[in-house]
């Protein structure tokens, strides 16, 4: 019987350290998350959208020259 109990404060104080490194693993990724939406978001502001305003895309334009 002490040997089941023992086997299973094993496997129990093993799934805590496993449910506290997901956590910070989890907090990382969310920080991470974060700084990428406001990165994205400052690009999105200084690229303007050709769509929005009207303007072909560029791979549709022609050279000055034809």
């Amino acid at each position: 019987m002490d040997e089941r109990v023992l086997r299973l404060e094993e496997k129990v104080a093993y799934l805590e350290r496993h449910v506290i490194e997901q956590d910070k693993a989890m907090l990382e990724l969310n920080e991470q998350l974060t700084r990428l939406r406001a990165a994205l978001l400052a690009l999105r502001e200084r690229v303007p959208d050709a769509n929005a305003t009207g303007a072909e895309a560029p791979e549709d334009d022609r050279p000055p020259h034809y």
